[in-house]
């Protein structure tokens, strides 16, 4: 059984997320994005499994060299999800703002 690893378990770790602003700016290879951080190359290898297998990252083969390329599709997607909680929370600190400009006022 091939379990699908999830996405928001995979943004949530800094080093992928500091990895998938690498590759949005530009595709890379494995080298050359490990080549970024203090960390074992293996290390970064398994931080690049885990956003392929979310789907975050595409691989491409060209020549002799793997690049990942960065999937808007998807963040799209995780953007969608959490729109209406960043609403919710907009409307809550809005409406937190006024009372207190109304408090002030008030004094």
């Amino acid at each position: 059984m091939n379990l699908r690893r999830d996405v928001f378990q995979a943004i949530a770790d800094p080093t992928r997320r500091t990895i998938l602003l690498l590759v949005a700016a530009q595709s890379m290879t494995a080298g050359a994005i490990a080549a970024n951080f203090d960390t074992a190359r293996p290390t970064v290898s398994k931080h690049l499994q885990i956003l392929t297998e979310c789907d975050l990252l595409q691989q491409e083969q060209q020549g002799r060299e793997i690049y990942y390329h960065f999937n808007p599709q998807k963040m799209k997607e995780v953007a969608d999800f959490i729109e209406p909680f960043r609403k919710m929370w907009d409307d809550r600190f809005n409406k937190l703002e006024a009372i207190m400009k109304k408090y002030k006022t008030k004094k």
